[in-house]
């Protein structure tokens, strides 16, 4: 089977994701899902683990992960997505310091809200989700997001 290209996967995704209403949804719910997947795995207890991998080890693994999936389609998106990554660990970091509500239960809102958004923003436009079809267009919803910043910066992909 043929490796698709990081354009091939773009174009895929873009076909059900046409209707400037569940554009703009997807630009707010995609990075908000994004993060709390990153939140969520940031609050996975490690009680055996040392103290310097704790709780941000789980986290840390993924996102190291999801580089490795991008750097095999873009090495541009892939530094993309590794910054965006790192800005979500900080941001939990924060959150899990000074948060009055644990980490986990902000990520739990947060993703009912942004899940309701998405499956709203895809009965506006009269498609199922990219991700009934194949997984891997869960990893792909953040990269499109980015392939138009980088397009409207010049940067190629």
């Amino acid at each position: 089977m043929a490796t698709r290209s990081m354009q091939d996967w773009l174009d895929a995704y873009g076909v059900s994701h046409q209707n400037p209403t569940n554009k703009a949804i997807h630009w707010i719910c995609v990075p908000t899902i994004y993060f709390c997947v990153v939140g969520f795995l940031y609050s996975i207890p490690l009680p055996d683990a040392p103290p310097f991998v704790r709780p941000h080890m789980l986290a840390t693994l993924a996102v190291a992960l999801v580089g490795i999936f991008y750097i095999r389609l873009s090495l541009p998106i892939a530094i993309g997505m590794i910054l965006w990554s790192l800005f979500c660990l900080a941001v939990c970091r924060y959150l899990d310091a000074h948060a009055g509500l644990p980490l986990w239960a902000i990520c739990t809102i947060l993703f009912v809200a942004a899940w309701i958004g998405q499956f709203y923003g895809h009965k506006v436009e009269g498609k199922k989700p990219s991700f009934l079809d194949d997984l891997q267009f869960l990893m792909i919803g953040p990269a499109w997001l980015l392939s138009f910043v980088y397009k409207r910066l010049g940067i190629a992909y």
